[in-house]
């Protein structure tokens, strides 16, 4: 594929939509087919006969990862500098989401860095680049193309490949600290600059590059610093995967010394945990061949091994957790009288309204997820017996001791009870019931177990009026174990409504403070009219996964009863 990008980027561009290099933002939904995450995909990178643009030494190759979001090439990632290598392995591991149903277009841009400079920003810095797609390296599990220039030239013979792998049942990542001890000596006048590599062997024998410590100087008993890899590159989540462990003594001019390698699988590793330590002899087998009395080139030690748990929405789910659902509906004046055919009020015994409609499509998803099946339902903008005072939160049983309902039904039928004995008024004011909800999840947090999450589900025919007070709760409310949903019914323009959802930038409160997580799903119920009532549950409830799992993992709370521990248990968890 011809590639017509001849200058270098700057040093620094902003992510690219729907790629990072850690977590993925939630795609945007569409009333037809909410996209989802497929998987997380892993890329390693590896270049070969990489033009020579320094004079005295070999070029400092860097890989930048560039993603296309909405016409434009956004800056991803980037790779560490290897030094005077025309052929390298880089260790970085870049990861992207993959969406099945989107074209999502890649380029790989290789320069030549210059130290503290960084990557450079002219042509002769720029060693070639490679368009692909995602799917493209999925579909294929390895890609090897020509780099070009500008102008589609030929980068002469250099050759950029990338593998993929999917992440799959991985969750969580390993902490590893070495040394090692007693390392032959390579150099001739100081001691040897030693640096560890580990790999992994896959099942067709080959090795992916899983980590490169950094370089100790001049030290025969180097202590490399604690380094985290997850346990899908470690070992594919499978224990007896082997590994080969390679020390070298590092050279600048990239001609690095073998000193020796040893072979070991994570099941082996793990005896390191706790006070135990785990050592292997570090073996050159030339030597072992040619030297009669040879033992080793010196010996490896794990010093600690430390497992850290990812837990996933079903660990928390099958651990006990419940989802409290609390439903919050618009009963303002321009809703319309309840009595006229033309209300989004209006109870037609043939056909819900979309009030009901929305409540009920969410609702009987949530209700799966709550022993119980008792759901709070609140509700705003009315004045309300007996004195008919306006009121934004009260209980549309009229029980203000417990404004819980049986099951959905029960809801329904507490809705259309109450619709006769309200007087529909207004304004449009919301942050009464998202703080309501908020001071009982703020009761849960402090059991510090993740025992019960609470989803708010607000059904308004209009813009909210207290927009401040609304977004100083929501903030309040990222810190809590709770998410809100927002379903728009009604034709209303909701424009300003977007403001809410986080998709688009960052919610912060009046005084500029930021939300701690996107907790907020805002849609328009008229996009899914024509849809069936599980599309609408999809969309909104999409986001909650994940939701429920970047709160549990903020506070550090773990299930409450995590299965038995199995010899396979930290790597096989659902995710």
């Amino acid at each position: 594929m011809p590639f017509a990008h001849g200058a270098a980027c700057p040093p620094s561009r902003p992510a690219a939509h729907r790629a990072t290099a850690t977590m993925g933002e939630a795609p945007e939904p569409s009333p037809q087919a909410p996209l989802a995450v497929l998987s997380k995909v892993e890329l390693r990178v590896s270049c070969k006969h990489l033009l020579d643009r320094d004079t005295l030494n070999k070029s400092d190759p860097c890989v930048l990862l560039l993603m296309q979001s909405q016409g434009q090439w956004m800056e991803v990632d980037r790779s560490e500098v290897i030094k005077s290598n025309l052929n390298p392995v880089f260790a970085k591991i870049f990861t992207v989401d993959y969406y099945f149903e989107e074209v999502q277009k890649l380029r790989f841009e290789v320069y030549d860095s210059h130290g503290h400079a960084g990557v450079g920003t002219h042509d002769d810095d720029f060693l070639g680049g490679m368009e692909c797609t995602v799917g493209q390296i999925v579909a294929q599990k390895r890609v090897t193309k020509p780099l070009f220039l500008k102008y589609g030239k030929f980068a002469g013979k250099s050759t950029i490949t990338v593998i993929s792998e999917e992440i799959s049942g991985n969750n969580g990542y390993v902490e590893l600290a070495f040394r090692a001890k007693k390392l032959d000596d390579k150099d001739l006048f100081s001691k040897s600059d030693p640096f560890l590599e580990i790999y992994r062997i896959d099942d067709d024998r080959s090795e992916q590059l899983v980590y490169r410590t950094e370089v100790v100087k001049n030290n025969l008993s180097p202590i490399w610093e604690p380094f985290k890899v997850s346990l899908n590159s470690l070992c594919s989540c499978e224990e007896k995967r082997k590994l080969r462990g390679v020390v070298w003594d590092y050279d600048s001019r990239g001609k690095h010394d073998f000193i020796g390698e040893f072979f070991t699988t994570f099941e082996e590793m793990q005896k390191a945990m706790g006070e135990n330590k785990v050592q292997w002899d570090c073996m050159n087998p030339k030597y072992k061949i040619k030297k009669r009395n040879y033992k080793n080139s010196g010996v490896v030690v794990l010093l600690d091994l430390k497992i850290h748990r990812v837990y996933s929405f079903l660990d928390y789910i099958m651990g006990g957790c419940q989802i409290h659902f609390t439903v919050a509906i618009d009963f303002t004046a321009s809703n319309g009288d309840p009595r006229n055919s033309c209300s989004l009020h209006y109870i037609n015994p043939y056909q819900p309204n979309e009030y009901l409609k929305a409540l009920v499509a969410v609702g009987e998803i949530c209700q799966d997820y709550d022993s119980d099946k008792k759901f709070s339902a609140l509700g705003f903008g009315a004045r309300i017996p007996p004195k008919y005072e306006v009121s934004h939160d009260f209980a549309i049983n009229f029980n203000p001791d417990n404004d819980e309902c049986e099951g959905i039904q029960g809801v329904v039928e507490s809705y259309q009870s109450c619709l006769p004995k309200i007087q529909l008024y207004g304004p449009t004011n919301v942050a009464p019931i998202i703080s309501k909800v908020a001071r009982v999840a703020a009761d849960e947090e402090r059991t510090k177990e993740a025992s019960q999450y609470f989803i708010l589900l607000i059904l308004t025919d209009g813009v909210v009026t207290d927009m401040a007070d609304t977004r100083e709760a929501i903030v309040r409310a990222s810190y809590l174990p709770m998410s809100i949903i927002i379903v728009g019914v009604g034709n209303a323009d909701f424009t300003d409504m977007q403001i809410l959802d986080g998709d688009d930038g960052i919610l912060r409160s009046p005084k500029g403070e930021p939300v701690l997580r996107d907790i907020v799903q805002f849609v328009p119920f008229r996009e899914f009219k024509n849809a069936s009532p599980t599309a609408l549950a999809k969309c909104v409830l999409a986001e909650v996964p994940k939701q429920v799992v970047e709160y549990y993992s903020y506070k550090a709370f773990p299930p409450r009863c995590p299965q038995p521990e199995t010899p396979d248990s930290n790597l096989s968890s659902p995710q």
